[in-house]
């Protein structure tokens, strides 16, 4: 069978898809499903190419956004925290015609006294918040899921809950969260769109590989990109050969210290090597050049793997993650491509569309708790001098499944 055959295969097999059928058009993005289910938007703000619009965009306009073939899904309602002068959500609301609420409840029961969506999802992405000592910007994901949740308890019902990026951002507020939807036994899932993203090449580790070193690169602010960064490598790294059993302490160190590790050996010269040609990164200039925003950070994973990661801003062109394995190395690089409307959020929509029909969440959420609890610590270790942090509270154990990500074929044949 052609490899790229068998991915599309994969693809579909492994998301519930069923099988595979002659038109390429709807390989990846045809629908088992017999009716639209329909959904509530919670956003911090909704303007062009923000989160809101990527997202949500799709299920107004189609994958592409272009008026073509999209989800299953249908936008019931959408509550928008902040309506700068660059607003979509209005004009959106009158050409659609969805439900402008004034409040997440409103959102919720479309102004009646129940649960009127299958669906939530929660995008607190953009927007003018404040930030804190760390340099985590502070948006509202708790207060939406809290409100969210509130509204469950009372009108007695629950729908499943999607929650972009990471929970928190704050690790005492995703903790929360988490506890509150196994209270309520919310069907919750979140994360980034990166894991889904296309990969050059197009591979990922082997089902139960060894594995011996690994090195992960990452570009743009250690806040933002850093929970990208941490959430690609984990989900290849989460394919190794023992289940994953969480975070044993973390550090994050100053790119100075770049030189000294590789002496010690702890970030290994062939990986250091293939991650930068990878991640479109010039030697030199990461061995010559420091900058003050960027960030080694150092994860000891319960098993004893220790994950460098190298946070580039400036550096960097992209985000790779490289592994050891036996005597082969793997190196990838996580695409963001911006067409057709940044397909990558298109691959991480379907996991949310296959959530709200099936009531289950495509991968697990301790994936994306370990990632957000892990980038957390690494930005308080920073803020505290670069002290190690033993992290008890990141022994998060969790059963990875082997959901796809978007293959390398014509990108007008997926949609």
């Amino acid at each position: 069978m052609n490899p790229k055959s068998f991915r599309r295969r994969q693809f579909l097999l492994a998301s519930g898809y069923g099988t595979v059928i002659a038109s390429s058009k709807s390989q990846l993005f045809g629908s088992p499903f017999l009716a639209k289910k329909s959904v509530a938007a919670v956003v911090t703000v909704y303007r062009k190419n923000s989160h809101a619009d990527v997202i949500l965009g799709k299920i107004l306009e189609g994958w592409k956004q272009d008026g073509g073939e999209g989800p299953e899904l249908r936008l019931a309602s959408l509550y928008v925290d902040q309506v700068p002068k660059d607003d979509l959500s209005a004009g959106l609301a009158a050409k659609y015609g969805f439900r402008i609420a004034s409040n997440i409840q409103d959102a919720i029961t479309l102004g009646t006294d129940s649960v009127s969506v299958d669906g939530v999802l929660s995008i607190g992405e953009h927007g003018e918040y404040p930030v804190n000592g760390k340099g985590q910007t502070l948006y509202p994901r708790r207060r939406f899921f809290e409100e969210i949740a509130s509204a469950f308890s009372r009108f007695g019902k629950v729908v499943p809950v999607f929650n972009d990026k990471h929970p928190g951002p704050i690790w005492d507020d995703a903790k929360a969260m988490y506890e509150r939807a196994k209270e309520l036994n919310i069907p919750w899932m979140a994360g980034s769109s990166l894991p889904l993203s296309f990969r050059t090449p197009d591979e990922t580790l082997r089902w139960g590989s060894p594995v011996d070193a690994c090195l992960g690169v990452g570009y743009s602010g250690l806040d933002i990109y850093g929970f990208h960064t941490l959430e690609f490598l984990q989900c290849i790294l989460e394919r190794r050969n023992r289940a994953e059993n969480g975070v044993r302490a973390v550090q994050c160190l100053s790119t100075n210290a770049i030189p000294r590790l590789l002496q010690e050996g702890l970030i290994r010269e062939e990986l250091f090597d293939a991650a930068l040609a990878s991640s479109l990164t010039n030697r030199h200039t990461v061995l010559e050049s420091r900058s003050e925003d960027g960030g080694v950070f150092l994860i000891e994973y319960v098993d004893g793997l220790v994950a460098p990661v190298l946070m580039l801003p400036g550096l960097a062109s992209g985000i790779s993650a490289t592994v050891k394995s036996g005597n082969t190395t793997l190196s990838v690089r996580a695409e963001e491509r911006p067409e057709p409307r940044y397909p990558h959020f298109a691959y991480l929509l379907k996991g949310v569309e296959q959530m709200i029909h099936t009531g289950k969440p495509a991968y697990p959420i301790e994936r994306t708790m370990l990632t957000a609890g892990t980038l957390d610590r690494l930005l308080t270790s920073r803020k505290e001098t670069n002290r190690r942090i033993e992290t008890p509270e990141l022994r998060i154990s969790y059963s990875p499944v082997d959901y796809p990500y978007a293959p390398h074929i014509d990108l007008g044949k997926q949609f």
